[in-house]
């Protein structure tokens, strides 16, 4: 492609760290003190307490839900986008709770504050946001009602890693918050992901959590030496206090974690300037420019079509025109669109249960994004709109 979705990502300085590590005598490569200090750098630049490095962003959705599931046996509702990566709803399915759905608005690409606040009922473990494509949708009356009613806020920051609320980043709001390094995302770790969090249970338990729910894991020896003392018959390297996942990353994915972290913020920088250009020369009468912007870092272009081009015919020209253009793109947007539409929901959801979210369904036929990222040239986006504007 002329104009992929992602390039660059994993620099010549990055690979040269990793190149060096190995070249060591009997270098570690499983989990060990780069991670360890990834996860520190990491929780420094967010401003949380604790963060404990995974391998993927999935990993990091069931690992939140998994504690929520220790928190709530009985189960119950969490409030999810129906405008979202699978493994959010998935991850709620897999640990019992049942997914309540709220349509999004199309300024933020997020779930609608009334929407949120409409569906939550004595039933509601969680409210489980998306951030989808670097926006903030995150709302102060939101906030307000979840910490009065006392339900947690989980936050999917997949997508949107350097975004704000209020000047505070994103991810550092919630009980938990999930990240993702996969290679197309802000920075990379190849695969990777990161649970964050200010509650020591959460950390020390998601700990366990991620290697195979063994006590020496969860990095609190009064909390391993309780275990010890309960299970006096059991060798006290190999207490397996819940029936957990190997969700473990690597020193290599460490080491491209700290290196790409000292880059992070200039890039969400260059990121933010090239959609604000981008925005700029897109013909408004036919694609949306008003996005809420304040607080965004951008992870790709997105396009979505006014209503009155809202029609497969131009949808189909427009795709056609960007194949032909070697213009990389993704219908749908994050996550491909309605996710009510997929069939890994059928007989979870009502049939047709998709028709009562119009704003995710407009996204899933009439939006797409393309790339975006820091060394795209100016003249490159010229080049790309004047497509677009021309269709």
């Amino acid at each position: 492609m002329k104009y992929p979705l992602m390039s660059d990502n994993i620099t010549r300085e990055d690979l040269d760290l990793v190149i060096e590590h190995l070249k060591k005598d009997n270098p570690k490569l499983t989990n060990g003190p780069e991670c360890r200090a990834f996860e520190e750098a990491w929780s420094k630049w967010l401003g949380v307490k604790y963060s404990v490095f995974v391998n993927s962003g999935a990993s990091a959705n069931l690992l939140s839900m998994t504690m929520l599931k220790i928190k709530h046996p009985e189960g119950g509702e969490v409030i999810v986008p129906p405008f979202t990566w699978v493994s959010d709803i998935a991850s709620i399915i897999q640990c019992g709770f049942t997914p309540v759905f709220v349509d999004i608005d199309l300024d933020t690409l997020g779930m609608n504050e009334f929407g949120i606040l409409n569906a939550i009922t004595d039933k509601t473990r969680a409210v489980f946001i998306t951030y989808a494509q670097g926006f903030d949708c995150l709302s102060p009356r939101v906030l307000e009602v979840l910490r009065h009613r006392h339900i947690p806020l989980i936050e999917d920051v997949c997508e949107s890693h350097g975004a704000t609320h209020n000047g505070k980043l994103l991810g550092s709001y919630g009980w938990m918050s999930n990240f993702s390094f996969y290679f197309a995302h802000h920075m990379s770790t190849i695969e990777g992901g990161m649970v964050c969090t200010n509650d020591p249970e959460v950390y020390h338990t998601v700990r366990m959590l991620r290697s195979h729910g063994m006590v020496r894991e969860c990095g609190d020896w009064i909390m391993a030496d309780k275990y010890k003392a309960e299970y006096p018959e059991l060798n006290s390297d190999f207490i397996f206090a819940y029936a957990a996942y190997n969700m473990r990353n690597n020193e290599i994915g460490g080491i491209l974690g700290q290196n790409q972290l000292k880059h992070l913020d200039e890039n969400v920088r260059l990121r933010n300037e090239n959609l604000f250009y981008f925005l700029a020369k897109l013909d408004q009468k036919k694609y949306k420019v008003d996005f809420r912007l304040i607080g965004c870092s951008n992870y790709a272009f997105n396009i979505v079509l006014q209503p009155e081009y809202a029609n497969k015919e131009f949808a189909e020209r427009l795709m056609g025109k960007m194949r032909d253009e070697q213009i990389e793109f993704r219908r749908g947007s994050a996550g491909g669109g309605n996710q009510l539409r997929q069939p890994y929901l059928k007989n979870i959801v009502p049939e047709d249960h998709y028709k009562k979210f119009p704003n995710t369904d407009h996204m899933h036929f009439y939006s797409f994004y393309i790339g975006n990222y820091p060394t795209l040239s100016k003249m490159a986006i010229d080049e790309i709109t004047t497509v677009l504007n021309r269709v």
